[in-house]
């Protein structure tokens, strides 16, 4: 099986409506398995498969739960290699949040991020927290997540520095990339200025 047919399945199988109500969906499992790709502390398989689906999925058989989790890492080795190479970042998803927000694949696949984010938060925010806190901010405003504060309430009010925002986030997500796993080669971007 091609991974494009593998993944078609696994977009099958996390998009029906029989999972678990809090498990994450297709595009927002993209955005946590990103986030994991990030994250310097590798999150064993078994943690962040659980932590995906909330609970056990009702799985045919034996095999399908094989299939299923295989091609869950077959995506996250993808999402690595794209990340780690200089290829530009396929994401699942439009970088805009469309008429409808709260229901936008893009909506979803920052919530997935920063779940991912969450399960390792302090090491996220550890070494250069303003720095993280900086770039994570366009996909905490995506997420929608956190509208009730008032600075966040500011940012969603005006749709142009929202769109601005939002397609920045393939380059955030490199650059997060950069410093996360080579803080030494710290991007052009956070290299302090003579």
């Amino acid at each position: 099986m091609s991974f494009s047919q593998q993944q078609a399945r696994l977009r099958a199988f996390l998009d029906a409506d029989d999972l678990y109500e809090e498990a994450l969906d297709y595009v927002a499992s993209h955005g946590f398995l990103t986030a994991l790709s990030i994250c310097p502390d590798p999150v064993d398989a078994e943690e962040w498969i659980a932590e995906l689906f909330g609970e056990e999925p009702d799985y045919k058989d034996a095999a399908e739960r094989d299939d299923i989790q295989q091609a869950l890492l077959q995506l996250k080795a993808q999402i690595e290699r794209q990340l780690a190479s200089d290829e530009e970042f396929e994401f699942p998803c439009e970088l805009d949040l469309g008429d409808e927000p709260a229901d936008s694949d893009l909506r979803a696949w920052c919530i997935g991020f920063m779940e991912g984010v969450f399960l390792r938060e302090d090491i996220w925010f550890e070494d250069d927290e303003e720095e993280v806190s900086e770039l994570l901010l366009p996909i905490m405003v995506g997420s929608g997540l956190f509208d009730e504060q008032p600075d966040f309430a500011e940012i969603a009010s005006d749709d142009d520095l929202v769109d601005s925002m939002l397609v920045q986030i393939p380059d955030i997500l490199s650059t997060l990339f950069l410093l996360m796993q080579a803080p030494e080669e710290k991007p052009a971007l956070l290299k302090p200025r003579d």
